[in-house]
């Protein structure tokens, strides 16, 4: 797993505007291994794992696979009590196949097959104030508890697979064909006002297919110059059915559809200047178009079968191009520490919103416009000690434009003058600055204990912020944007004398107050809270290990996010996991 941050797209194909977690699977193995992993946990959590890879007709067949499979699953930490049904449970099944064959060390292919399907259930959530217009139904005591009307429906089924094919025609040269598929169908009920009471009642069908190709060179001779090339391709479709149920009255069925086909070309080029000085030059170009189909029908039965009106009837085009550049220096000042300067821009192309209601709110049949950041970042890698202190600090400066937003748009349909509905929106909220200080810190005090962790500042403000012609920016926040965050990891290492090696490691992390959502509500707001995490691993031999593992020991309850609509009364809250603990076996062979 390696963690990128800022914007990237000059290395490799999909771009991001924020950073990213990029997977890598590890190589397929030349002789036969595997694992078998079972845990079991509070909630009846009972997670089992395995895989096995290994040559496939013999070490020199120049063949060899890797099968792995994992189920995960745990009750709910809540109950609808209308239906009795879990809530925030978790079944989960997955699977993964890889094949590769090699002709050798210049060229192979690899397959890839994946699958997951997540049966979970609602996620459960809190009534934060009693809604006007349901007072039979108060706020419960337990932060997951529901009492939904609703069908437990909460499903979702990924299926991916690719191709790689890795030439190396010299040693200086290696050329890589990606070619990906991937598609998704999921199908959820959300209940809004949370009872029983058919108040704001949305179900809903999506699914998203994409094929993307990619081409890719890489150079490096071993000199002063080494550099990647690659071009990109993506199309995709995206969309879905949504049908909504406000007051047993209103009845809205919204089927939509985007489709996006895109092309990239990418560089980045690294010269040693000096033998301490390094330069990074690099850039992306991207031309995508972006193409929507939707027909949104008001209905006067919950069987959606009297139309009344429609919302939204539009089939339309629009195009998106950006150059994001990208350059950074390095200087390494002694062996042990190194300074560098990086600028570089980030792009995420606008769209379509496929949930219009152009009747009510024109602007929303329109494309909202794609945003960027401008990011500047200095910053220093130092060790110190005979390498047991390292320090990472950074300090790093954004700015970004045309900012995208999710929002619940309010909607007067009677003409009375109130809210009486709503719907999903996406607008451009205007231009923002994020400034931010970050400590990077790892320290082994002795061969048996290692203290890591992190410090950072944020300081977020919106520069403008359009609300129908006025500019609120000063009245407006960033959604999840603590000013201060950090943790503190202290692990404890010891070999045993009866064999074996144990580890116990306790984190303690923090972030001060954030606004989960971009109505900025006060009562979804959530304070300044720390997490505290611990775990015993105790590996007995080569193939045995036990590991006995916490999070959130203190119970501490905590919002992510929640829902503000007073079109609907609707004012709940969603919260982290709470306590839970697992005890795990694994066997390596």
């Amino acid at each position: 797993i390696e963690v990128l941050r800022g914007p990237q797209g000059t290395l490799y194909g999909k771009n991001t505007i924020g950073g990213a977690i990029k997977y890598i699977s590890r190589g397929l193995p030349t002789q036969t291994e595997g694992f078998a992993q079972v845990t079991v946990g509070n909630y009846s959590q009972l997670d089992a794992k395995a895989a096995i890879g290994g040559p496939i007709g013999g070490a020199d067949s120049g063949l060899r696979a890797r099968v792995a499979v994992a189920s995960m699953n745990h009750d709910g930490f809540g109950e609808n009590t209308y239906s009795d049904q879990p809530v925030s449970d978790k079944q989960i099944n997955a699977a993964r196949l890889n094949l590769g064959a090699y002709a050798g060390d210049d060229f192979d292919v690899q397959f890839a097959l994946d699958w997951i399907k997540d049966q979970s259930g609602m996620r459960g959530s809190k009534m934060l104030a009693p809604n006007p217009f349901l007072r039979a139904y108060p706020p419960m005591d337990s932060r997951y508890d529901i009492r939904s009307g609703m069908r437990n429906l909460n499903s979702v089924e990924t299926k991916g697979a690719s191709a790689t094919v890795n030439w190396r025609p010299n040693e200086d040269v290696a050329v890589k064909y990606v070619l990906a598929k991937r598609e998704s169908d999921s199908a959820a009920n959300i209940d809004f006002d949370s009872t029983p009471v058919r108040l704001a009642d949305v179900g809903g069908t999506y699914n998203d297919n994409q094929v993307s190709n990619e081409v890719q060179l890489n150079y490096d001779a071993g000199g002063r110059v080494r550099g990647v090339v690659g071009l990109y391709q993506f199309s995709g479709e995206a969309g879905g059915q949504i049908q909504n149920n406000y007051f047993s009255a209103q009845f809205a069925d919204n089927q939509g559809k985007v489709l996006t086909d895109s092309i990239a070309l990418y560089a980045d080029w690294t010269f040693d200047l000096t033998r301490r000085l390094k330069l990074d030059l690099g850039a992306r170009y991207t031309d995508e178009d972006k193409r929507a189909v939707v027909l949104n029908r008001l209905y006067s039965d919950a069987t959606f079968s009297r139309p009344l009106a429609v919302t939204a009837d539009f089939d339309k085009t629009t195009n998106f191009k950006n150059v994001s550049p990208k350059v950074s220096l390095d200087y390494q000042v002694t062996p042990d520490i190194m300074v560098y300067g990086l600028a570089t821009r980030g792009f995420k192309s606008g769209g379509y919103n496929i949930r219009a209601n152009a009747v009510a709110v024109p602007r929303s049949a329109e494309p909202f416009d794609d945003e960027t950041v401008d990011s500047i970042e200095i910053g220093s890698k130092m060790g110190f000690f005979d390498q047991r202190l390292f320090l990472n600090l950074s300090a790093f400066h954004n700015k970004y434009k045309d900012i995208q937003l999710s929002v619940f748009t309010g909607i007067d349909t009677n003409g009375d003058g109130t809210d009486d509905s709503f719907f999903g929106d996406f607008t451009n909220a205007g231009s923002g600055t994020v400034n931010g200080l970050e400590i990077e810190y790892q320290y082994l005090p002795s061969q048996h204990w290692l203290i890591s962790g992190n410090l950072a500042w944020l300081d977020t403000k919106y520069d403008q912020y359009m609300d129908r012609g006025i500019n609120v920016a000063d009245q407006m926040k960033f959604t999840n944007a603590p000013d201060f965050s950090g943790a503190l990891n202290v692990e404890y290492r010891t070999a045993l004398a009866s064999g074996g090696n144990l580890s116990a490691r306790v984190s303690y992390s923090y972030q001060s107050e954030v606004w989960p959502t971009t109505d900025l509500s006060p009562v979804i707001r959530q304070p300044g809270y720390g997490l505290v995490n611990a775990g015993v691993i105790w590996k007995l031999d080569d193939a045995w290990t036990f590991s006995l593992q916490g999070t959130n020991l203190a119970d501490k309850a905590y919002r992510t996010t929640g829902y503000n609509i007073p079109a609907v009364g609707t004012l709940i809250g969603f919260y982290g996991p709470p306590r839970q603990y697992s005890l795990s076996v694994r066997y390596d062979f």
